[in-house]
């Protein structure tokens, strides 16, 4: 599995946003019904849909986030098979941050709970993944570079 940065793509090869996010200086995790790890906000672009409008709608829907601000960070690519690319070939997303200042009461998704971390986990469900898109966004965004 490979993973890549770009400051930008053409828009229709971005399939995908994920999206880094904070609440009061924590890290916004995921847990999904079905798994016993951790994964950050993100999945699929659906037809018609602006990218800015997949991270939005992912991240409401995974998180119950109802306000927050959100800012593009980067193109990314995943080379190789995994659970959602059959063939391996390279495929592409947009990385998001967003401050997220309120959740919903309730989720609505697959998602069994948010949960905040002041350190990163250690159990992610994308660990070839989700740690490098975070490395990138830290050192574009907290590191200054």
């Amino acid at each position: 599995m490979q993973v890549k940065f770009y400051d930008n793509a053409e828009d229709e090869l971005l399939k995908f946003a994920v999206i880094i996010s904070k609440h009061g200086g924590k890290w916004v995790f995921c847990k999904h019904k079905e798994r016993s790890t951790y994964e950050v906000p993100g999945g699929h672009r659906e037809d018609g849909e602006s990218i800015l409008d997949t991270a939005k709608r992912e991240l409401q829907e995974e998180t119950g986030a109802v306000t927050f601000n959100i800012t593009p960070v980067c193109v990314y690519s995943v080379i190789g098979k995994n659970r959602v690319n059959e063939t391996g070939e390279e495929m592409y997303g947009m990385l998001y941050y967003a401050d997220v200042e309120e959740f919903d009461s309730e989720l609505h998704s697959e998602m069994e709970r948010v949960v905040l971390f002041d350190e990163l986990p250690d159990k992610w469900t994308y660990p070839e993944i989700q740690p490098l898109l975070i490395a990138e966004y830290q050192r574009r965004f907290v590191n200054g570079e």
